[in-house]
């Protein structure tokens, strides 16, 4: 069993940013095969933000690249997720979650989820 609990959600306005965390407990981080970032957007469907593998490779939406980061702290047991360049559109409830396969880009390979943390861009 993973518990995940996220943290560092707000209001913020276009161009501003944030960083995520999501703090993990029950197995160590180098024991899950890769943690991952989701959003919903009001009446949209959950969708893939980012991802890292253990070996700390990396992925993200195209609709993020260049402007978010994915990391993890190994010794915290803590992933994040640094927003830059914010936009109204990123507003959403953004998931953190533990993979136990691939693809990652996919809800369905992901085990355990937290309940989310609000992010609001205002223009």
């Amino acid at each position: 069993q993973v518990q995940l609990v996220e943290s560092g959600g707000g209001l913020v306005q276009a161009g501003g940013s944030l960083r995520l965390s999501c703090a993990a407990s029950g197995r160590t981080f180098n024991s899950i095969y890769a943690m991952g970032w989701f959003r919903r957007a009001p009446g949209k469907e959950r969708e893939f933000v980012a991802a890292i593998r253990r070996d700390f490779v990396t992925y993200y939406a195209d609709s993020v690249k260049g402007r978010f980061t994915i990391s993890s702290d190994n010794a915290k047991n803590t992933l994040y997720l640094q927003m830059n360049s914010l936009k109204p559109e990123d507003t959403a409830v953004y998931y953190c979650a533990a993979a136990v396969r691939d693809p990652l880009t996919v809800e369905s390979s992901y085990r355990y989820w937290g309940h989310g943390t609000q992010v609001t861009v205002s223009s």
